[in-house]
Order: C-alpha cells, then structure tokens, then sequence
C-alpha cells in the first residue's frame, strides 16, 4: 500500500511540476491544486497508515495500544486542505479578473501590458 501511495504522490508532483510549467495561468493554478493534494498525501503516508485503530486509551490502561493512527498528521492535512481551498479560490478570483482586464491566460501576453514609464528630463 506504502508503495504504492509513493507512486501516485510522485506521479502528483510531476504532473503538478509539469503543469505549473506551462504558460496559461489555468494551468498554473492546476499545477499548484496538484502539488497541494500531493503533500496532503505525502504527509499522511509519512504518519503511518493504521486501519481501524483510533487513539483513545482504553479503561484501565496507562497507555496506548500499538499500533495506533497518528492524528498530528490527520490535523495537519486538515489545516492544509483549508489553507489549499483558499489560495485556490483567490488565485481563480484573480485570474478572472485578470482574463476580464486583459482578455488573455497566457503568461507572455502579460508581461506585454506593462506601460514604459516616460522620462523625466530634469
């Protein structure tokens, strides 16, 4: 199962690399949606995958009962997901806005809307 998270986390990151490489600013925010689920998962495998074995200590015991799901990683995703889901939705908010203002994704048309500044003679 390990190996197999590894496989489709790596596969994540590179099409995630690979998306954010392209030059639409869609893509872009593809690219970084993907990178973001791929360090969600990476940081669940790197916690310990334990099935059906939640984190209460039983009556009369002093400790927990190995093997046990970890939930400092579980919270940790969650606060990442929360924190992906905003960045997505503001970076979508700009880039329509963007599209309404210049009427283009690509990112060499952008670059192309910077005015020269006139100059001074003093």
């Amino acid at each position: 199962m390990i190996v197999m998270l590894a496989f489709v986390i790596g596969g994540l990151y590179a099409a995630g690399l690979y998306m954010m490489l392209r030059r639409s600013i869609t893509k872009l925010i593809i690219g970084l949606s993907l990178l973001s689920h791929a360090s969600n998962l990476l940081i669940f495998t790197t916690g310990g995958l334990v099935r059906a074995r939640p984190p209460i200590i039983a009556d009369g015991a002093t400790e927990i009962i190995k093997p046990f799901a970890d939930p400092v990683p579980q919270a940790l995703v969650l606060t990442a997901i929360v924190i992906s889901f905003g960045v997505t939705a503001f970076a979508l908010v700009l880039l329509h806005r963007t599209y309404l203002t210049i009427g283009t994704d690509d990112l060499d048309d952008l670059s192309k809307t910077d005015l020269a500044q006139p100059e001074r003679n003093g």
